[in-house]
C-alpha cells in the first residue's frame, strides 16, 4: 500500500518535529562543509515563530506529513520579482525532506502545494532556494523546469564587515560609519512624531 502524503500549514504543536527537521538540515554533509545556516532553535522559539508564520498574509511555513507523521518543511513567501517589476513571484526556501521519508514523493507535494498557492495568488514567477552541493535536489527541480539563477551566499553580517576591513580598502571604515549614521537619521525620521500636549488652563 502506498504512504498516504498530506501538506498542511505548520501549527504549534509541530514545532518539536520542526526542530528536528532544522538539525537534520543543518548538519547534512557538514563532515565536508560547514553548514551556514542559523543554529538549532528552541522548541518554544518555534512555537513562536510558527504562530507569526499562520498571521502571514505573504508568507506560509508548510509541512510534508507521511503516514501522519511530520518529515518534511518549506518556507513559502511571496515577494516583487525585482525592484522594476510589478510581477510577484513565490519563493520555496528550507524546503527539506527528512533521510527516513526520501523517495516517497514528499518533495514533490510540497512543490505542488508552493505551485497551487503561487497560481491562487496570481504569482507568474517561482523559484526554489537548494544548497548547490545537493546534487540530487538540484536534479530535481531542474526536470521540473527550475534553471539555476544566482548563487546564495550567506554570512554574518560582522564576519563581512570584518573581511572588507581586511581587504584595506581606502577609507572603508569611515564609509561604514557614515552610513550607519545615514541609516540611523532615516530610523528616526521615520518614527512617528507625537504632538506636544496641551498647555493646562490658569483655571484648572
Amino acid at each position: 500500500m502506498a504512504a498516504a502524503i498530506a501538506v498542511r500549514d505548520a501549527q504549534r504543536g509541530d514545532a518539536a518535529a520542526l526542530v528536528a527537521l532544522w538539525r537534520e538540515m543543518t548538519t547534512a554533509g557538514a563532515g565536508h562543509h560547514p553548514s551556514r545556516l542559523p543554529g538549532i532553535p528552541t522548541v518554544a522559539a518555534v512555537e513562536v515563530a510558527v504562530g507569526k508564520h499562520l498571521a502571514d498574509p505573504w508568507g506560509r511555513l508548510v509541512v510534508g506529513e507521511l503516514d501522519g507523521q511530520v518529515h518534511a518543511m518549506a518556507y513559502l513567501r511571496r515577494a516583487a520579482v525585482s525592484p522594476l517589476h510589478d510581477d510577484t513571484t513565490l519563493t520555496v526556501e528550507y524546503l527539506h525532506v527528512s533521510d527516513a521519508a526520501r523517495r516517497h514523493g514528499l518533495g514533490k507535494a510540497m512543490i505542488t502545494e508552493a505551485v497551487a498557492w503561487a497560481e491562487h495568488e496570481g504569482c507568474p514567477h517561482l523559484a526554489v532556494v537548494a544548497p548547490s552541493i545537493a546534487r540530487e535536489a538540484n536534479r530535481f527541480l531542474a526536470r521540473l523546469g527550475l534553471g539555476q539563477a544566482g548563487v546564495l551566499r550567506f554570512a554574518n553580517t560582522h564576519t563581512v564587515a570584518r573581511r572588507l576591513a581586511a581587504e584595506h580598502a581606502p577609507n572603508l571604515l569611515a564609509l561604514l560609519s557614515s552610513r550607519r549614521s545615514v541609516l540611523a537619521r532615516r530610523a528616526q525620521l521615520a518614527r512617528p512624531v507625537s504632538s506636544p500636549p496641551e498647555p493646562e488652563s490658569a483655571g484648572t
